[in-house]
């Protein structure tokens, strides 16, 4: 399943995971900080959606309520819901 999400609240503009059977396959993000998303998203490739929310949701950027690891839990949280 290939799911996309704007966030909000970052520089990010756009945010697309691929999931196949509770499994991060491919994380592609538009915006932001071009080498800590590509970090982050290559991190989670074979991550299990459940442990990759769990560790970035709550997570700022700097004075923001929010941050792209942050964002990109609710697009996968989201993602999970809409598969079920």
């Amino acid at each position: 399943m290939t799911y996309t999400y704007t966030p909000s609240g970052v520089c990010s503009r756009q945010m697309t995971v691929e999931i196949e059977n509770g499994t991060i396959q491919h994380v592609d993000i538009l915006g932001g900080c071009n080498g800590n998303l590509k970090g982050i998203s290559s991190l989670l490739q074979g991550m299990r959606v459940e442990d990759a929310i769990a560790r970035m949701r709550g997570i700022r950027c700097g004075m923001r309520a929010t941050s792209c690891p942050d964002q990109l839990s609710i697009a996968l949280q989201q993602a999970m819901e809409q598969n079920n």
